[in-house]
């Protein structure tokens, strides 16, 4: 199936959440639009995934893509003209690693640019990522680097120790150190000003980071995630970094109360609240934050809710953005299966523009 391939169908990311999440028991979801209990079956270990029926799961994809398409095209969250694309690979630790860099088409290697990473949820792709949020088209508003690289067994070493790449012991910290020191020298970044960012598993990976490359991170922002109860317990970053954590209140998939993530297989994480107070001690942040509160302008049932906590140390920020109403998607970005299975996907807030205006105003050492 060549969409599954890529992860561009959407269809990845579901199964990645699912499997995460154990909501593959949800029966009434699956059988309402389709979806077979083997269409998210996993084996163990670096796993073969079991599909069944390849040209029928063709055509259930091909529509929600094609309709994403058609949004997408509208809206332009298709990349300009200029901008590129350019494949890479690397070995760590003896495995092969993979990655895509969207280069903006206003780079120029006279000029230092920042540079984002942004990481896939569990079972999707960095190109599967690449179409979740276009964040290919804020890089050409902005003018930075987004790399999006390959999860293997398109899956992150998170520290939730529930993953393949946890129980395969991957160094996923060191693959994206790693990572960035092949973009600062093929590309001219401004090593102060290097972020991540990520979706579900990604996010959960993301929060890792802030704990344990904050010497390479300046910020980081994490999508329908929190922090792991595992990583919360031992996080003691090397100095202050600036978080985002942004999160739907009916989140079918990572409980917005935390817990644990089906049944116990996918570990314990910490609520939305507890992930922010934890950041927010971290960082020395004092004062109450500032508040804000987004009305539902698009008439989809969803509001948002934002606190900012301004004074840190270093200049570093923590912000705990909570989508009232919304679900295991990501604000503003491609609906990538129906409502009744990933819950709402708010349009009262672009979550890339956001993402970039928190992160792109901090470089490591101080505020940008």
């Amino acid at each position: 199936m060549a969409n599954a391939k890529i992860g561009w169908d959407g269809f990845e990311v579901l199964r990645g959440g699912v499997r995460d999440a154990g909501m593959a028991g949800d029966d009434k979801s699956r059988q309402k639009y389709g979806l077979a209990e083997h269409n998210f079956a996993v084996g163990t270990g670096f796993e073969k995934e079991a599909v069944a029926d390849e040209e029928t799961m063709k055509l259930r994809t091909a529509a929600v893509v094609g309709g994403f398409l058609s949004v997408a095209m509208i809206s332009g969250y298709l990349a300009r003209a200029g901008s590129k694309d350019e494949s890479g690979r690397m070995r760590v630790d003896g495995r092969e690693r993979t990655y895509v860099v969207h280069v903006p088409p206003s780079y120029d290697r006279a000029k230092t640019v920042p540079l984002l990473l942004a990481l896939h949820g569990r079972l999707g792709t960095g190109e599967g990522q690449e179409k979740l949020g276009h964040l290919d088209k804020v890089s050409d508003e902005h003018g930075f680097l987004v790399v999006y690289p390959d999860g293997l067994n398109r899956s992150w070493a998170d520290g939730r120790e529930a993953t393949p790449s946890d129980r395969h012991d991957v160094d996923d910290v060191k693959f994206l150190s790693a990572l960035i020191d092949k973009m600062e020298g093929e590309y001219k970044v401004d090593a102060s000003r290097v972020y991540a960012t990520g979706m579900s598993n990604g996010g959960f990976m993301s929060g890792r980071l802030a704990c344990d490359l904050t010497k390479r991170l300046a910020g980081v922002a994490i999508v329908g995630a929190s922090l792991s109860v595992n990583v919360a317990e031992r996080c003691n970053p090397a100095k202050p970094i600036s978080v985002l954590v942004l999160q739907g209140t009916k989140d079918p998939l990572v409980p917005f109360g935390g817990g644990e993530l089906g049944h116990g297989r996918g570990g314990s994480v910490l609520s939305h609240d507890a992930a922010v107070k934890k950041f927010v001690e971290l960082d020395q942040c004092s004062g109450q934050p500032r508040r804000k509160h987004i009305p539902d302008n698009a008439e989809d049932g969803t509001t948002i809710d934002v606190a900012m906590y301004q004074s840190c140390a270093g200049g570093s920020e923590v912000a705990g953005y909570v989508v009232n109403g919304g679900g295991h998607t990501w604000p503003g970005g491609m609906p990538y299966l129906p409502e009744g299975i990933i819950g709402k996907t708010s349009r009262n807030l672009d979550a890339s523009e956001v993402i970039w205006e928190f992160l792109g105003r901090h470089g490591r050492g101080g505020g940008a």
